[in-house]
């Protein structure tokens, strides 16, 4: 694996991200979304009766001179809704951080709690959605209410190359939010169908990669299987070498 060869983000995109995470985490647009991520943060379940949950909009996590975006749907009402941070503390962050460590994305394979000592490794992470949802299932008007926060992210995030989608929903958010490489004399293209490990080309020479989304509900009946996540999650350390070496 070729080490990352491109300068830093300057100063100012770093801390145009931290403020944008600010606007984030103090959000209130989408009312059923309050009142559900308040609720599951009162109401807890029995083995986490302990704990204290975060219970805001959850922040995006990663670099801010990342080549590899990943976007997921939304937080877990007992993961990331928990613990404060993004595919933490729930078993989709179990699949997510294990393959970003294979591919050398993280420093390790786990994430259980914000001080775990996780770093990624030029990668960033955010999601459709940045509350909870009940049954995970978010209203088109609440996934209009944070399109303005992708927005500015993608703004943002000037070094990103490869965009890994967890799911079809994300898959439809990154070609909706960055729009696809016109296609030779077409004046309008077909939006590809989602498939997982399927390639994208998007305008301003980005990759977009389609992944089934590391949920229980794809990963107990083998949808998605460790190899397949670990496939490309490997696909996209390959194209985002390539960008720097400009091979």
């Amino acid at each position: 694996m070729k080490e990352k060869m491109s300068a830093p983000s300057s100063n100012g995109s770093r801390s145009e991200l931290a403020v944008l995470q600010n606007e984030i985490t103090s959000c209130f647009r989408c009312p059923r979304l309050v009142e559900w991520r308040e609720q599951v943060a009162r109401e807890k379940v029995r083995r986490f009766a302990d704990e204290g949950y975060w219970g805001r909009p959850v922040p995006s996590l990663g670099d801010s001179d990342a080549r590899l975006l990943i976007i997921g749907l939304a937080p877990a009402a007992h993961g990331g809704n928990r613990t404060g941070r993004v595919f933490t503390g729930d078993r989709s962050g179990d699949w997510l951080y294990r393959a970003m460590y294979r591919a050398g994305f993280a420093n390790q394979p786990t994430s259980t709690h914000r001080d775990d000592g996780l770093r990624l490794r030029d990668a960033y992470i955010t999601a459709v959605i940045h509350c909870a949802p009940p049954a995970n299932k978010p209203l088109p008007e609440e996934v209009a209410n944070c399109r303005p926060y992708l927005l500015a992210e993608l703004e943002r995030l000037r070094d990103v190359r490869v965009i890994v989608a967890l799911g079809r929903i994300a898959f439809d958010a990154a070609i909706a939010n960055i729009g696809l490489k016109p296609a030779g004399s077409a004046k309008r293209q077909a939006r590809p169908p989602f498939k997982h490990g399927a390639e994208v080309e998007l305008i301003g020479g980005r990759t977009l990669i389609a992944s089934f989304h590391p949920s229980q509900q794809n990963t107990f009946t083998g949808k998605l299987t460790e190899p397949m996540l670990d496939a490309v999650f490997a696909r996209a350390r390959q194209l985002s070498d390539q960008s720097t070496t400009g091979a």
